[in-house]
Order: C-alpha cells, then sequence, then structure tokens
C-alpha cells in the first residue's frame, strides 16, 4: 500500500508541475503578442512626440544699440567725469570734461581779432572823418591864397620888367615861386578829394577778406574748445567707465582710449554665433530662447531679426578645452522679448527653433 501510494503522489507532483509550466507558456505568449502589437503605434507616438532639431551655438547679450564706445577727439588730462556706472544719460549730455585754459585762451583771443579786423573795415567803408575833411579843405584854402599872392607878384613883375626897373632875374625868380605856388594848390585838392571820397573797391575787398579769415579763426578755436567736451551722442546708460578725473586720455586711431562705454537697453539683443552647418536653417523671424549657468533653467525668449550675409571666425569662446577656434560662423542677431533683464557681454547658450518647428514657451 505505501509504495502505491508514493506512486500517485508522484503522479500528482508531474501532473501539477506540467499544468504549471503550460499555464506560464501560454501567459508568456500572450505578453509576447500583446507587445508587438501595441509596438508599431508606441513609436509612432514618440515620433509625433519628438521635438524639432534645435539650432544651437553660443552667444553674447548687447543693448539695441550694441557697445558704444565714447572717447576724446584730443588728447588730454581729465577735469571731470561726470557719470558713474548704472547713470541714465541724454543726448548732448556732458559726461567728461578735459583741462581746457589754454582752448578758452584761444577763442577769446580770436574774438577780439574779429573785433579789430571789423573796425578796419567800417574805417574803410566810411572813410576820413569831419574833422579830417575839414582839415583837408583848409589845406586846400591856405594853398588857393598863396598861389593868388604868387600870381598877384608875378604880375607886377612883369610890369616892373616891362618899364626896365626890374632885371629878368628877379622876374624869372617870382615866376618860379608861382609855379611853386600853383603845384601846391594842386596837390592839396587832391589831398582832399581822396580824403573825401568814398574807399576803393580793392581797399574794401581786403578788409572784408580779413574779417572772413579772423572769423574762420574764431570758429577753429571755438571748435578745438567744444570738443574739450565730451558729449553723449544718444539715449542711453552708461554701462562702463574706463577714466576718472585727473586722468590722462590720448586720441589714437590705432589704439583706442574709450573715457566711457554707454549702451541703449530699452530693448537687449543677443548676437549668436551659428555653426557653418546650421547656416541654411535660419531666418529671420525665428523663435530662439536662451540659457545661462547664471539663471539655471530659466529661458529668455526671442525672435531672429537679423542673420548675416557671411561667415567669419567666432565671436563668442566658451572656453571648453575641446573648442574649435577655426571654425566658420554666420552672425545671427536675436532680439529678446521685452522684460528681459540680462547685463551686457553675459555669455549664453542660444537655441533657435528652425522653420515648421514647435516648442512651448517654458519661461
Amino acid at each position: 500500500m505505501s509504495s502505491e501510494f508514493s506512486i500517485q503522489n508522484s503522479l500528482k507532483s508531474r501532473i501539477v508541475w506540467t499544468a504549471g509550466l503550460g499555464i506560464f507558456l501560454l501567459t508568456a505568449s500572450l505578453m509576447i503578442a500583446s507587445r508587438h502589437a501595441h509596438a508599431p503605434q508606441a513609436v509612432n507616438a514618440a515620433v509625433s512626440n519628438r521635438e524639432p532639431e534645435l539650432i544651437a551655438g553660443p552667444g553674447c547679450v548687447e543693448p539695441y544699440s550694441e557697445d558704444v564706445k565714447i572717447g576724446s577727439e584730443l588728447s588730454g588730462r581729465l577735469r571731470s567725469v561726470n557719470v558713474e556706472e548704472g547713470d541714465a544719460i541724454h543726448r548732448g549730455e556732458v559726461l567728461a570734461e578735459l583741462e581746457n585754459a589754454d582752448y578758452a585762451a584761444e577763442v577769446e583771443s580770436s574774438r577780439a581779432n574779429v573785433a579789430a579786423k571789423e573796425a578796419v573795415l567800417r574805417k574803410v567803408i566810411n572813410g576820413a572823418r569831419h574833422q579830417e575833411r575839414a582839415e583837408a579843405w583848409s589845406s586846400v584854402d591856405e594853398a588857393k591864397a598863396v598861389m593868388q599872392n604868387a600870381q598877384s607878384e608875378l604880375h607886377r613883375r612883369q610890369e616892373l620888367f616891362k618899364a626896365g626897373v626890374v632885371s629878368r632875374e628877379e622876374l624869372d625868380r617870382y615866376a618860379s615861386d608861382a609855379d611853386v605856388a600853383k603845384a601846391k594848390y594842386d596837390a592839396a585838392v587832391e589831398q582832399h578829394a581822396l580824403v573825401d571820397d568814398r574807399a576803393r573797391e580793392e581797399d574794401q575787398s581786403l578788409a572784408e577778406a580779413d574779417v572772413k579769415l579772423a572769423q574762420a579763426q574764431l570758429e577753429e578755436a571755438e571748435a578745438r574748445y567744444e570738443k574739450t567736451f565730451i558729449r553723449s551722442p544718444m539715449d542711453g546708460i552708461v554701462l562702463r567707465k574706463h577714466h576718472r578725473s585727473g586722468e590722462s586720455v590720448s586720441n589714437s586711431s590705432t589704439t583706442p582710449d574709450p573715457v566711457v562705454t554707454i549702451g541703449d537697453r530699452k530693448t537687449l539683443r543677443v548676437r549668436v554665433d551659428v555653426d557653418e552647418s546650421d547656416v541654411s536653417k535660419v531666418r529671420v523671424g525665428q523663435r530662439a530662447y536662451f540659457t545661462a549657468d547664471a539663471y539655471g533653467t530659466r529661458k529668455f525668449w526671442g525672435h531672429v531679426v537679423r542673420v548675416g550675409q557671411q561667415l567669419g571666425p567666432k565671436n563668442v569662446r566658451t572656453d571648453e578645452p575641446t573648442e574649435k577656434i577655426d571654425t566658420k560662423i554666420l552672425e545671427t542677431l536675436v532680439e529678446l522679448d521685452s522684460g528681459a533683464q540680462l547685463p551686457d557681454g553675459l555669455r549664453v547658450d542660444a537655441f533657435i527653433v528652425p522653420e515648421g518647428g514647435e516648442l512651448a514657451d517654458n519661461r
């Protein structure tokens, strides 16, 4: 009996094991079939939910006006620098002033010279004064009286010579005196005419030319003096102060020496370096966003406003050891949406959404 009971138990165990194995194999087959049935749908869903391929590149924040470096047209020492970084400034405002006492003296000297030349011109135009004309006329009257007296004496001596009372020598002497008196009278008349007449055209032209030259010298001196005042060419904000009062500045075309850097930050822009392999994908109007390490995962959105027309070397360096510096890029300008506040010169990572791509503005 015990052996039969053992055999029965063994048969039962095999039947249970075989049944369990069958159930396991059936379940596994059903699961595999279900996975194969849903695989195409999962692939289609993944493809449809995939985000568009972004155009990435490094960028640098700049004001709407770009960075405007303001320097001096003259070399010299700064008397004062009137602004600090962050100050709001207006067009025409004096940002700094050079030592200019010598330039101010040149202006005053030139003004005095103009006044002197104008006085000479008025004298030429107006002619002699009334007193000078009267004096010249008195000289004419005097010379006329002398001439008439000399002619009377000559006439008397001629009568006496005919009567044999005086000699030929005495008659010739009085004739000579009469000629001299006549010559003096003629000279006095000419002098009076010269004093009383209008100025000659060439004299007036020369005096007018002297006045114009003096005025030009005055304008030149005033222009040099004005250049000692360094003014703002635009409304904006002082981004950087390079020099302080008492320091010397130079005017050099080869080595710029700005006093301040200013910019219009009402709207910010990002200058992006787009790799040459992506230049065909960039268009004006495309959306773009930027991230920066200092702001974590925050995104700053904007749109492309300008695409460069010529490839060139990289403008923005990432300081990565593997960075290639000989890569050609296309400079692209993106304008940030209103409200973005980022410091000028901040390096960012730019991501431009290509045409046809949709990406939520995850702000």
